[in-house]
């Protein structure tokens, strides 16, 4: 991990550049995120952003998607997108050699998609598909369903998929005009791992997307605080899957690092205080684990938990036991110390990943401008003290902001299970 140096420039048209090097780095990765989400969707045209990612990759004027997967397979390497609330991003892995393959073939895709009639009719069929699943992998399928519910009537709550009809009807046009208008400075930022150089970076940003001038940041607004609600969703599972949770910090809040290792207290590992009282003691879950899903301006804490519908109350009514005695309580000897221990080794197991690396070099930046790199987080986490984690454990864990999603097939008691039970 030593030797690494994160630097970060501007292109002339403004295209922020950040680029973390690693001497000796015998791989390459560059991604060009563009600041456009499911968020960001009007009600008519929720999907278009997950849509459009995935449309890109099929042709542009000098290459079929068969020529692509050839050029960067032939030069070691995978190319790949995700598409998220706040963000969408294209990005290439190579070895360090061929590095110039990556960012030819991610710059052309970005910048010279066709987005043929033909092509969007054929990828349209391939997103349904993919959308047909998630709604089929319970496990899956619950974040969506709680951020839905946590958010509700705000845009936040818009998953990336967005609705099966609406993709369904969408045209090459739709897609075209949303392009055009979305995929423009502001909106682009260049992230590069491994063996590239800062100077590289920034001439191939300027070449390729400085002529995308002209465009606009998406208005954005922060949710509101949500009320405490109760929701059951029928679905054919075998096992129940429930999420409980509140609102927390945006990107930018310095609380935002005292709550993950409130949530890593609460539920990151099998000595986790929820592990250990919903699983070990009671024997109630298969799984339960807690997290953190963090945007620019605010982030949600959950804890997950998948079950049989007979357990499905008392393992709730088990999690809010657990949050309410870590109030009455606070934390106990030796336990803040393991979490940053937990959260520490996470950070630094994922370093060893050129692709981790840049996905969080990316959304880190795009949150919230920042660009600091292990050592930095390292410190932050350190730093964190018990007082801080109460305060925020005070702060976030309010049963009148809890909400609650049971996804399964239910009996009459989980469907019709009074919220109030969950007070704490």
């Amino acid at each position: 991990m030593s030797g690494r140096n994160i630097s970060s420039a501007r292109t002339s048209g403004g295209v922020p550049v950040v680029v973390e090097n690693v001497p000796g780095a015998r791989s390459a990765g560059c991604m060009i995120a563009v600041a456009t989400g499911s968020r960001d969707e009007s009600p008519e045209i929720r999907g278009i952003s997950h849509l459009l990612e995935h449309t890109v990759f099929r042709a542009t004027p000098t290459r079929n998607s068969y020529q692509m997967a050839k050029e960067m397979e032939g030069a070691g390497g995978e190319m790949n997108a995700f598409t998220g609330r706040e963000m969408t991003a294209f990005y290439g892995i190579t070895i360090s050699e061929t590095a110039d393959v990556a960012k030819d073939l991610i710059g052309d895709i970005v910048v010279n998609c066709t987005l043929s009639e033909e092509d969007t009719e054929l990828e349209k069929k391939i997103v349904l598909q993919e959308l047909s699943m998630i709604r089929n992998e319970p496990d899956s399928y619950i974040h969506d369903l709680f951020e839905t519910t946590l958010w509700r009537g705000h845009p936040l709550g818009q998953d990336e998929g967005g609705d099966e009809e609406l993709v369904a009807g969408m045209t090459s046009d739709d897609l075209r005009g949303y392009y055009e208008d979305r995929y423009r400075i502001p909106n682009f930022g260049v992230y590069c791992e491994g063996s590239i150089g800062l100077d590289e970076a920034v001439e191939w940003a300027e070449e390729v997307l400085d002529p995308r001038g002209g465009g606009r940041r998406n208005p954005r607004s922060a949710p509101p605080t949500p009320v405490a609600e109760y929701t059951f969703v029928k679905n054919d599972s075998e096992h129940c899957h429930v999420a409980m949770g509140l609102p927390a910090y945006g990107a930018s809040d310095e609380r935002r690092i005292p709550a993950m290792m409130l949530s890593a207290v609460l539920g990151s590992g099998t000595s986790s205080r929820l592990f250990q009282a919903v699983r070990e003691e009671k024997a109630l879950v298969y799984s339960v684990y807690n997290t953190i899903a963090q945007c620019s301006d605010a982030s949600s804490f959950a804890t997950y938990m998948s079950c049989t519908d007979d357990n499905v109350i008392e393992a709730m009514e088990t999690v809010v036991r657990v949050y309410s005695g870590l109030l009455k309580e606070g934390l106990e000897k030796g336990e803040l110390d393991r979490a940053k221990r937990l959260l520490k080794g996470a950070n630094v197991r994922s370093m060893e990943s050129t692709e981790s690396r840049m996905y969080r070099l990316a959304v880190n930046h795009m949150l919230d401008g920042s660009t600091g790199g292990l050592e930095e987080r390292l410190e932050r986490i350190d730093a964190v003290t018990e007082e801080q984690v109460m305060a925020v454990a005070e702060d976030i864990l309010r049963s009148g902001r809890l909400n609650t999603v049971v996804l399964g097939k239910g009996n009459r008691k989980i469907k019709g299970f009074d919220r109030s039970c969950l007070d704490f």
